[in-house]
């Protein structure tokens, strides 16, 4: 079985390649709008363009639409779809299909690469339509869309949900998946063609140089007190109830602690409900973003429905501790102890004992801090767009011979093993 021949790859083998690509990447969400996602796609097309390939990206047109629009500031090849805000996230928008206008397009000028970033209308749209042309086909598995149905009242769907996601990857050439963890849950749940590519993080952005005692005092954060930064969406999946129970048994070890909130959603009333004396900062991005990182002293990240968890980077990248349960980013790159503090999955008395543990030791939070930046120096955008550039040549490589050699070899033999 071809699933049994899934492998770890790692970034430091990867030479540059001078082979131009031509890749369609394809996506529901998209800069302006501001999620993990659309985050990551970005930096990922970016780097692409860097190393001298042509992109083209489609995704469904905004509300708010003015990124980069016509491709005059970075020569970006945009093309836009119909779509629907997202229920209970109107901010958002779900692509429609649009296999007809997909298949005029890649007929007129074919990639040599369709990469789907998301599984939804447009995606699948996406994906019948490269299979009609036998265009190469790679995939990403970035959000566990079967967890957050336990959240939306609607957990009797989880079972369908995945039985779709299963059925949308595996139709495609490999799926790319961000930690090692993710790849054998999804490779016991029938996904095959999985590939580990981690996450990467700007580490020139998302720096502890940005730390500035006059934002602090901004959010009433005196010289003697600390920062616990929650960034995130406000959302039922993401755990603001033990966001909130962290932060009180805290504040009972030493009330020197702040909560300092990054982000908005549909749980945003219900926070400011539950934490009152909780600085609510809404969305950020950018440089505003990073500055808010640089000026906490401790990153919570209470969530157990992340396929991966772009903050747990961003916050060691710019000194902060994750304080996390053991899975997604953080039991990739947090040592417990060292850089942050991990908690057995789900056990949530266990989380709040790490944090009462770290709440009243400044010697313990300044090991912490010291420890975070170095974790994530070797995570640098530029190496991760080298490694998934060298398995899309494999995969045109393995295309050229024939489909049968795609689904049934490990096309990326000889390539690493592990992902240390």
């Amino acid at each position: 079985m071809l699933c049994g021949m899934d492998a770890r790859l790692t970034v430091e083998n990867f030479p540059p390649r001078r082979t131009l690509l031509r890749v369609s990447v394809v996506t529901e969400t998209f800069p302006p709008e501001v999620n993990g996602v659309a985050t990551t796609v970005e930096r990922l097309v970016r780097g692409l363009q860097l190393r001298d390939h042509h992109v083209q990206v489609v995704r469904p047109r905004q509300d708010s639409d003015a990124y980069d629009r016509d491709g005059s500031r970075l020569g970006l090849e945009q093309v836009l779809t119909r779509g629907l805000p997202i229920p209970r996230y109107p901010q958002l928008r779900m692509g429609l299909p649009a296999q007809r206008a997909l298949q005029a397009l890649w007929m007129r000028r074919r990639p040599d690469i369709v990469h789907i970033a998301t599984e939804g209308p447009l995606g699948w749209s996406a994906l019948r339509t490269a299979r009609k042309l036998q265009l190469p086909v790679s995939s990403d598995f970035r959000t566990n869309f079967d967890a957050y149905s336990e959240h939306y009242g609607v957990g009797w769907l989880r079972r369908s949900v995945q039985a779709y996601l299963r059925r949308f990857h595996n139709h495609a050439d490999c799926t790319l998946v961000p930690t090692e963890g993710l790849r054998q849950q999804l490779r016991a749940a029938g996904f095959e063609r999985l590939i580990v590519v981690q996450r990467g993080v700007d580490v020139d952005r998302f720096t502890p140089a940005l730390r500035n005692p006059a934002l602090r005092a901004v959010w009433g954060v005196g010289p003697d007190e600390r920062v616990l930064l929650y960034v995130g969406r406000l959302a039922p999946e993401k755990n603001l109830e033990l966001l909130a129970s962290t932060f009180e048994a805290m504040l009972a070890v030493q009330p020197r602690w702040r909560l300092v909130v990054v982000g908005d959603g549909p749980q945003r009333g219900w926070l400011a409900q539950r934490c009152p004396q909780a600085v609510l900062l809404g969305a950020l991005h950018g440089s505003a973003l990073a500055q808010a990182y640089a000026n906490g002293d401790l990153l919570a990240f209470p969530s157990l429905t992340e396929t991966f968890g772009n903050v747990t980077l961003e916050a060691l990248a710019s000194g902060l501790p994750v304080l996390a349960f053991d899975y997604a980013a953080a039991a990739e790159v947090v040592r417990h102890g060292e850089s942050g503090l991990l908690a057995p999955v789900g056990d949530a008395q266990a989380y709040l004992q790490c944090a009462r543990a770290v709440a009243g030791d400044d010697a313990l939070l300044q090991r912490l801090q010291g420890g975070a930046v170095h974790a994530v120096q070797h995570l640098g955008w530029g190496r991760i767009v080298e490694q998934v550039e060298s398995i899309w040549l494999r995969l045109l490589a393995a295309h050229a011979a024939g489909p049968a050699v795609v689904k049934s070899s490990p096309w990326w033999d000889g390539l690493p093993a592990t992902g240390a």
